[in-house]
């Protein structure tokens, strides 16, 4: 079931979201928290260091496990999305660096990664909140449209829309990925909250999903069937 929540601008909706994630800590102190990358998420994160530095937040007792990550880029590329957390959020804030949990999408054994990433989310006791972000085609993670949902994490090849939107993030479409480690549907499912945010742009996705039809082809759509699921919205979208 999802509670759709309406605000007025970027601003609001980003407030919004960093006010649930630090209401979950301060309920939780130990709190397993899921986040997500690319640049709707950005002003949730400096919303939370805001909230830290003004000591509203603690995150010393926090364990942290992102969606997805590039394949083929190093911790240190600035486009990997390790950097983006770093970057965002985790150089600013107190989650202790062992707690920090990103694919590693130079291992030279990607399955085995995946295997391993499921089973420290499961080791850590499952994922208490989970922020999620939306792509263009609908995509959760670097869950891209399909014929099916794919539970665990995996690796998965991005589809030329997904490439085409991220390439602003890089000096060329070329240098974009083609592949990504992304952790699955199932284990998107099995975070006991998720918070969506959609920004503006992402008006068409948001009324799509109103519509309520669920489809692997529309993979954010599985989300009518979580328990607790809460999506935020600017206006329009």
């Amino acid at each position: 079931m999802i509670k759709l929540v309406k605000v007025n601008n970027y601003e609001e909706m980003s407030l919004a979201a960093s006010q649930m994630i630090a209401d979950q800590v301060s309920a939780k102190p130990d709190s397993v928290l899921g986040f997500a990358t690319g640049s709707t998420p950005i002003g949730t994160y400096a919303e939370l260091v805001k909230m830290y530095k003004h000591g509203q937040v603690d995150f010393s007792r926090v364990v942290t496990f992102n969606l997805d990550e590039y394949c083929g880029l190093p911790r240190e590329c600035h486009q990997s999305y390790y950097y983006f957390m770093r970057e965002q959020l985790f150089g600013h804030v107190n989650v202790p660096d062992n707690n920090v949990h990103v694919p590693d999408g130079m291992a030279e054994d990607i399955k085995k990664e995946c295997e391993n990433y499921e089973q420290r989310i499961f080791d850590a006791g499952g994922i208490d909140l989970q922020l999620l972000g939306v792509g263009l085609n609908g995509h959760i993670g670097f869950n891209e449209p399909d014929e099916v949902f794919y539970n665990k994490t995996r690796l998965v090849g991005l589809t030329d829309d997904t490439i085409e939107a991220n390439a602003r993030f890089f000096n060329d479409k070329k240098e974009v990925p083609t592949e990504a480690i992304s952790m699955g549907i199932g284990t998107i499912m099995a975070a006991r909250k998720i918070v969506l945010i959609a920004g503006v742009d992402k008006a068409e996705v948001v009324k799509k999903l109103e519509e309520e039809i669920v489809s692997p082809q529309f993979p954010v759509s599985i989300l009518h069937y979580h328990p607790n699921c809460v999506v935020i919205a600017v206006q329009g979208a």
